[in-house]
């Protein structure tokens, strides 16, 4: 473009070309689903692991493993915001500055502190690359904006949004244990449908604090999506398929289903049953850290969570002990039903002509 141009150009038409120089992108996709992805990646390096490390060494008492976990979940603030200025693809100084930011953000949040991290992390580095490279003393002017202006938007509005996103988390786990039956249904198919699309089921939950009842429905929900998925398209995926999905993610279906939507059918019927069976029978709760209720059989997080929830749960006096039962129910929600029930569900999708081969090929 000449100077005359430039010139000439139109107000609004200076602010979007600079807005794309500066690598800025106004969307739901940047924010919700890159930014929110990116921030479940932080938790689970940090918080999650920490805490699987911390209960392992709790377990075998091995100190040093404990003190391993402490210092990884000491840094989820830090590590959510880093994260998420990483999927905005914000330079070095402003990735940086978001160690601060973080920190800030998530203690200031409270229970809701993921969620903090995630609003305040996005406009401080956005803010940050605005003025990136733009002054002869970068070094100094792009962490400045980056940290101060994230740290005073932590002491002004943090303590808000952690109150109101621990409200709403509160508000549905209040739910639950009043109607069981109906929010377990809600929660799980919900979640898991949140888990198979491309947003992240664990920053939900981690966001709104979700654990109790409630987060054992979310577990269901995304315990009979991934399962169930990885089952149902055993045919066309083997074994392959069948780790990459079940252990993995059911969102490598995705694709799939935009093509063809009815192959969803059979692993939401299956978190409509799964989740209250998990609240009504078996009172299965997620007492662990809230990002595992949206991991389902990721890596076992899920799992691992709901164990880990029971150990705190006999530390702190309001559990004797692991029965027999909650393991059962743990077992038969994870990975038998969902197992079953969708491949039922999918068998007669299949006769239906609902679903036909190749379908569900993974790519």
């Amino acid at each position: 473009m000449t100077k005359t141009e430039e010139k000439n150009q139109k107000p609004e038409g200076k602010v979007t070309a600079f807005l794309k120089k500066k690598n800025i992108e106004i969307s739901a996709k940047r924010y919700f689903i890159d930014a929110m992805g990116a921030m479940a990646n932080g938790l689970f390096a940090s918080l999650l692991i920490g805490t699987i490390v911390a209960t392992l060494g709790q377990q075998l008492n091995i100190q040093i493993l404990i003190d391993i976990g402490g210092f990884a979940k000491s840094v989820a603030g830090p590590a959510m915001a880093v994260a998420i200025a990483s999927a905005l693809q914000a330079p070095p100084l402003v990735l940086f500055s978001m160690l601060a930011v973080g920190t800030a953000a998530n203690t200031l949040g409270g229970a809701g502190g993921p969620l903090a991290v995630l609003v305040i992390a996005i406009i401080a580095t956005e803010l940050g690359k605005l003025v990136s490279k733009e002054t002869k003393i970068d070094i100094l002017v792009t962490p400045l904006v980056s940290i101060c202006s994230g740290v005073l938007l932590s002491m002004g509005i943090a303590p808000y949004i952690g109150a109101g996103a621990s409200a709403v988390g509160k508000l549905i786990m209040w739910a639950t244990e009043l109607h069981p039956l109906m929010m377990g249904i809600l929660v799980s198919v919900i979640v898991g449908i949140a888990l198979t699309l491309p947003i992240s089921s664990a920053a939900i939950c981690a966001a709104l604090s979700l654990t109790g009842l409630a987060g054992g429905a979310a577990v269901a929900g995304c315990c009979a999506q991934m399962v169930g998925f990885a089952v149902m398209s055993y045919r066309e995926n083997k074994v392959g398929g069948l780790i990459s999905q079940g252990i993995g993610t059911s969102m490598l279906q995705m694709g799939n289903i935009v093509k063809n939507p009815r192959i969803w059918i059979p692993p939401i019927l299956t978190s409509a049953i799964t989740g209250p069976i998990a609240t009504c029978v078996f009172r299965m709760q997620m007492n662990g850290e809230a990002i595992s209720s949206g991991m389902g059989t990721c890596g076992l997080v899920g799992q691992i969570g709901v164990y880990t929830g029971w150990i705190n749960d006999i530390a702190a006096g309001t559990r004797s002990g692991i029965t027999a039962m909650d393991w059962l129910g743990l077992v038969l929600i994870s990975f038998v039903l969902p197992a079953v029930l969708t491949w039922v569900f999918g068998l007669i999708c299949r006769k239906l002509g609902w679903i036909k081969e190749g379908d569900l090929k993974l790519q």
